[in-house]
């Protein structure tokens, strides 16, 4: 019996019911959610947000669920929605259907007087959570004990918290997305270099394969030159020598979507389907990203698919709300999901009707629930890691657009296409 209840929990988590208050910083919804079965929540939904007006601008992120997506003024990935809600300064409220982290951001980016909601503040980022402020501190204590942390550069992936992109904005550090990591680590190697007077090193937080496919696949440093650094072990799970010898210190985390997809599925997508070219996000592990065809952001997976030939074959790692939109967008091509399991983005499904519905009938009433507020101390410092990733020089990836199998550099498997910007998203 404890068992069948441990499953079900489990499957209501999958499904974005549900909380873990061990692994997750969700609270409890303020107010009664309408039932997800109500009927009229469409029409709930429009009468709110036609009352609200110019008032509400609402951001749907690539991966949210249809039913909510519907809804949003804009879409994209986190940080193009996070300016564009910079870029709205007439919308007292920001309503942002996607994650904890990405909420944090609008908040930094926008006017003192707007006003940030998250739908449900449990939907939060399972690779956003797995570097915590007390930990990177402790990481920071480490590498000053080795001696190396005035030659190491941190760089902080746009999936982290405010309070992680505050501590790397601090240290001199950067923010980078899925498009622009290239251009970020050839910074931050530069600044680490001028600093410790010969090759400089990299703290690159969270997502260790986004760090070490652009490390490896497009700077041209090999496996060796990366280390990982466990914050669950003491050390970080490395000794002082290997500390030393890295130039890449990546830190344990990862996205548990991109995760799951492994070279096995690449080789039996191209068994099952003829011609297919398999497009994955560079949050994937190395060894998917060397086995498949092209490399690069949502946006870029996006752009692709849109340019891509009448009866063109693909197989696209990524989430599923994606992929399926992809594929009902694109019928005269075949698009196939590289996994043949489920593979949601359980925290993002946690937006739903009911969950949005609830927030705009209450800014209708006055009532501001959910709002996402950034201390001013974190939010000064992380705008500097914010500004030093606007800032950074344009950088044209040599070769052609997106990221060839096994061809280290040629292509872009941490910008995802010649010539993309630090405007295009964190994901």
């Amino acid at each position: 019996m404890i068992a069948e209840a441990g499953s079900s929990a489990r499957a209501l988590l999958l499904l974005g019911r549900g909380s873990d208050p061990d692994s997750e910083r969700g609270v409890d919804c303020p107010g009664e959610l309408p039932p997800a079965s109500d009927p009229t929540l469409v029409e709930r939904a429009r009468a709110a947000k036609a009352a609200l007006g110019e008032r509400v601008f609402l951001l749907g992120h690539h991966y949210q669920r249809d039913e909510v997506i519907q809804f949003a003024d804009v879409t994209g990935d986190s940080f193009k929605l996070a300016r564009d809600a910079a870029a709205r300064p007439q919308a007292d409220y920001i309503v942002f259907c996607g994650v904890h982290f990405m909420a944090e951001s609008a908040d930094i980016l926008t006017a003192p007087n707007q006003r940030v909601v998250l739908p449900d503040l449990a939907a939060g980022c399972s690779m956003a959570d797995m570097a915590r402020d007390f930990q990177v501190a402790d990481c920071w204590d480490v590498l000053t004990d080795a001696g190396i942390a005035s030659q190491t550069v941190p760089v902080t992936y746009m999936n982290s918290s405010a309070a992680i992109k505050a501590f790397t904005g601090e240290r001199g550090g950067l923010v980078c997305t899925s498009s622009n990591a290239e251009r970020a680590l050839r910074w931050a190697f530069e600044q680490a270099g001028a600093a410790g007077g010969g090759a400089g090193k990299v703290l690159f937080l969270p997502d260790q394969h986004l760090g070490r496919n652009t490390a490896v696949r497009q700077l041209g440093l090999s496996l060796d030159d990366c280390v990982v650094y466990n914050p669950l072990k003491p050390n970080g799970g490395l000794t002082v020598e290997e500390l030393r010898r890295a130039r890449m210190i990546l830190w344990r985390g990862h996205c548990s979507v991109h995760g799951r997809f492994t070279a096995q599925q690449v080789a039996a997508v191209r068994e099952r389907v003829p011609g297919v070219q398999v497009l994955v996000h560079p949050e994937c592990s190395y060894e998917v990203v060397s086995a498949a065809d092209l490399v690069g952001s949502t946006e870029f997976i996006i752009r692709t698919i849109e340019a891509a030939p009448a009866g063109s074959a693909w197989a696209v790692g990524t989430e599923l709300n994606l992929v399926r939109r992809l594929a009902d967008a694109h019928p005269d091509k075949t698009i196939t999901f590289l996994e043949s399991t489920v593979c949601y983005c359980a925290t993002m499904n946690r937006i739903d009707l009911p969950h949005l519905v609830h927030s705009l009938e209450s800014l209708v009433r006055g009532e501001v629930v959910n709002q996402i507020t950034v201390p001013e101390p974190v939010a000064r410092n992380a705008r500097l890691a914010l500004d030093r990733m606007l800032a950074l020089p344009e950088l044209v990836p040599a070769g052609s657009v997106g990221s060839s199998s096994g061809s280290a550099g040629s292509g872009s498997a941490g910008s995802g296409s010649a010539g993309s910007t630090g405007q295009e998203a964190g994901r």
